[in-house]
């Protein structure tokens, strides 16, 4: 009997229970795109549903890094390929239920760790913009070999839209029913409470019609297209220009603005962590990128009630702008005559301006928080939720 005891008393107590499911969200870092946003939002929202998120950066850096709620690790790696043994060791420690990568970047190093780990827990990965978005290079080439080889294994991936979607399917091969789209959680509550705050800025004195850009100063966006658009519009109406963000084609932008002799009416003042505010008082919101994934801004500016233009790039704006001409405006990429004439026409006509605004801020419902989420817990632990359609 003693020797039966000695034994039973060997035997590990069961594991209780984890009454929260377990998700690891790995992404670079914390900085101030789109997908950042996402990931706060998720942080902030998937206790509410019963799954406790824990947060994986390859560095602990990022400019919105102080608003991330809940446990944050750092891999202090150096790169995204340096990256994969620390995920993977740091990984087998937490043991998850569910690994959700929300950066196209670290979808690989996260694929690569769950395969050394010998595939213990469901995998979830997040593709949030077209592929070759910045041309062939050769690093691009070698980057969809590595995802057309890898991405089969996952459990899912998610996309921020149906054209990311097809793309995957025809590019990489992947079958379409591991592709779920999950629109992102644009429209939020400090989006609506950030457009109340109130606006300093000199262009807002009621004098003239302010048409608004936002985001980086790169190439894709080509800002110079509105810049020469804007150009045009100047000769039939007062209005000015004003374009938040930051980049590299910053100097080169200010120089055209010279060059076309608009400077004066033009103003870029930089980052600002609350746009919304400026949309909301802005008279027309302008996107001309070359292409996107889903353009937040352009979401954000319409659920501002802000009537909108976009170029229809590739992917995400048509399917935001689903009735052009009632709840928006879309344009030929590169097309200046195009995006100058959709301005003034609205410039030109109050009533036009309040109808296309009034339709945008509708059509927008469908990126809010809840609505997204319900989508995101389908995807990340299926059955939390009722079931979605894929792609």
């Amino acid at each position: 009997m003693w020797l039966l005891q000695e034994l039973v008393a060997l035997i590990p107590p069961p594991q209780q229970p984890n009454p929260m499911t377990k998700a690891c969200i790995v992404r670079p870092t914390l900085s101030t795109g789109g997908a950042d946003r996402v990931t706060l939002t998720l942080m902030r929202e998937l206790p509410k549903h019963g799954i406790a998120p824990e947060l994986i950066l390859l560095r602990k850096e990022g400019a919105t890094l102080d608003r991330a709620v809940g446990t944050v690790h750092s891999l202090e790696a150096r790169s995204l390929w340096t990256s994969v043994p620390p995920l993977a060791r740091l990984l087998r420690r937490l043991r998850p239920d569910v690994l959700f990568s929300t950066s196209s970047g670290t979808n690989v190093p996260a694929l690569l760790a769950w395969e050394l780990l010998g595939k213990p827990f469901r995998v979830v990965l997040s593709e949030r913009n077209v592929l070759f978005h910045g041309g062939y290079t050769t690093k691009r080439v070698a980057l969809a070999a590595a995802k057309r080889l890898l991405y089969p294994r996952a459990d899912q991936v998610t996309v921020i839209s149906g054209g990311i979607g097809d793309q995957l399917v025809q590019e990489l091969r992947l079958p379409r029913e591991k592709i779920s789209v999950v629109f992102n959680p644009v429209v939020t509550e400090e989006l609506h409470m950030g457009a109340k705050a109130p606006v300093a800025h000199r262009f807002f004195d009621g004098s003239a019609p302010v048409i608004l850009g936002v985001g980086r100063f790169v190439k894709e966006k080509a800002f110079d297209v509105l810049l020469r658009a804007f150009a045009i519009v100047r000769r039939e109406h007062g209005a000015r220009l004003l374009l938040l963000g930051e980049g590299p084609l910053r100097g080169p932008l200010e120089l055209l603005a010279q060059e076309l002799g608009i400077a004066e009416h033009i103003d870029m003042p930089g980052f600002d962590p609350n746009p919304f505010k400026y949309m909301a008082r802005a008279s027309v919101f302008v996107l001309t990128s070359e292409h996107e994934g889903l353009p937040g801004v352009l979401i954000q500016a319409m659920a501002c009630g802000t009537p909108v233009i976009s170029t229809d790039c590739p992917a995400g704006p048509s399917e935001i702008i689903e009735r052009p001409g009632q709840d928006g405006f879309l344009v030929p990429v590169g097309d200046v005559a195009q995006v100058a004439a959709r301005m003034s026409e609205l410039l030109s006509n109050s009533e036009l301006r309040c109808a296309i605004g009034a339709g945008g801020r509708t059509a927008s419902k469908k990126f809010e928080v809840d609505a997204s989420m319900r989508l995101y817990l389908e995807a990340i632990w299926p059955g939390s939720q009722r079931a979605v359609p894929n792609v």
